[in-house]
């Protein structure tokens, strides 16, 4: 049970949303911004998430699309992981939200609820910033497209009542070669220790990680080392794990020497995988 109440509204527009959040925040209140609820539900119980006015999101068009056009296609942050894992149209992403939690969490989980949540893996970013992929984002000023790279530090960098409406990914990534790997502690259950997507483009490697630092990330620098093929694979591994300039956990679920271990065999894997004939894992 949830320990606090809250007023529930639900707009049918983009504009409409936005304007509420604002009127709801010079009011005084304290308003949050839902979709799936897992979050709002999880953290309200144990007192670490308060809101006294939810604006839920799902009836609003856009937020809902699964819809392309010639050259993009666009995933509406409102669509569950499970739906996106159903249409199954850009491999990689449904590699990944379909080994997020389990079934029924994922018929809750939307897409911009992970990607915006306050849990450090936010595993479903990682297909998005290995293809350069594009965030539409809603604000006083209405919708502006940014590229996730440059607006996701950390977490994804919005002003106050600002929404992730959509992400937009070229279709020319849906078939290149890419592997998705996940590791956890205790193998098939229990959180992830860390999670490595990477996609070859151009004879180029490029990688995102979850789960390594507190915060999910792309580092161009270790891709750097990592396509030197002056290096030996070895030289190249090691070269771009000292690029890793970050705060490397430790927790109930490894220490970060053990982080470190783990992803310098991942990364074996991953230009074993990619360099060799498979190209798709």
């Amino acid at each position: 049970m949830i320990p606090f109440d809250f007023e529930y509204f639900r707009p049918t527009t983009l504009n409409d949303a936005f304007a509420l959040f604002q009127k709801l925040s010079n009011a005084g209140k304290t308003p949050m911004y839902f979709s799936g609820g897992t979050e709002i539900i999880t953290l309200g119980r144990i007192n670490e998430l308060y809101t006294d006015a939810v604006i839920d999101m799902k009836g609003i068009s856009e937020y809902q699309a699964l819809e392309q056009d010639d050259h993009y296609f666009y995933f509406g942050a409102g669509k569950t992981l499970a739906e996106i894992g159903e249409a199954n149209v850009f491999p990689l992403l449904t590699k990944t939200v379909k080994d997020i939690a389990d079934h029924t969490a994922r018929t809750k989980i939307t897409l911009g609820g992970n990607i915006c949540a306050n849990i450090f893996y936010r595993e479903a970013v990682l297909p998005f910033l290995v293809t350069d992929s594009y965030a539409f984002i809603v604000g006083k000023d209405g919708t502006r497209t940014e590229r996730i790279n440059d607006i996701f530090k950390e977490t994804l960098q919005l002003q106050q009542g600002e929404f992730l409406l959509q992400v937009c990914t070229e279709k020319k990534y849906f078939d290149m070669p890419h592997i998705h790997i996940k590791r956890r502690k205790q193998w098939f259950t229990g959180y992830p220790l860390i999670t490595i997507v990477a996609v070859k483009e151009s004879n180029n490697i490029k990688i995102a990680i979850s789960g390594l630092t507190p915060y999910p990330f792309r580092s161009k620098e270790m891709e750097a080392s990592l396509n030197d093929k002056n290096l030996t694979v070895s030289e190249r591994i090691n070269a771009a794990l000292d690029k890793l300039q970050k705060n490397v956990l430790t927790d109930t679920e490894g220490s970060a020497q053990y982080r470190l271990f783990v992803m310098k065999n991942l990364l074996y894997d991953v230009l074993d995988h990619l360099e060799g004939e498979g190209g798709i894992h």
